[in-house]
């Protein structure tokens, strides 16, 4: 006579089977899901708004020119004494994207048609006081703006510039 070792075997139910399936499934998405969320609230650092932009090198800016700056969403000022201003393109009314208009020397919000010169004071319309500025700093003849650091103010100051 022969004994059988092998040990008896379970069968599992197709609605057991379904079961783990949908949860594994369900533990997967939730673990995708968690990554991208986490991912997307985390500060960008360098690099784009929100950080620290490399905007160029001082030569690269002539006196009396305005640069745009899509990754930083603002505009590089370069004033005739050399100095530098770093200019959010929100309009302060109701935070439409301002272009500079480069023939009338000024910038224009399509929205409501508020007027800012070159430093970004309130020439017309209905913005309640200038654009708001980052902070510029020049290390090595590169221009760095911090764009995570938008500043209010009421008026301009020549002290909100950063000399080269």
């Amino acid at each position: 006579m022969s004994a059988d070792n092998s040990k008896p075997t379970k069968n599992v139910s197709r609605r057991d089977f379904l079961g783990i399936s949908w949860a594994a499934l369900v533990g997967i998405l939730g673990a995708e899901t968690a990554g991208v969320l986490f991912r997307y609230i985390q500060p960008i650092n360098t690099g784009g708004f929100g950080g620290i932009v490399n905007a160029g090198k001082v030569d690269d800016f002539k006196r009396g020119s305005i640069t745009p700056n899509q990754a930083g969403r603002f505009f590089l000022v370069r004033l005739e004494d050399g100095s530098f201003l770093a200019l959010w393109q929100k309009c302060t009314h109701l935070g439409c994207s301002v272009p500079w208009v480069e023939a009338e020397n000024q910038f224009h919000c399509p929205c409501h048609g508020s007027l800012f010169n070159q430093v970004g004071e309130v020439q017309g319309g209905p913005a309640p006081r200038p654009l708001d500025f980052f902070p510029v700093t020049i290390e090595n003849g590169e221009v760095f703006v911090d764009t995570g650091n938008p500043t209010t103010r009421t008026k301009f100051d020549p002290g909100q510039t950063t000399k080269a």
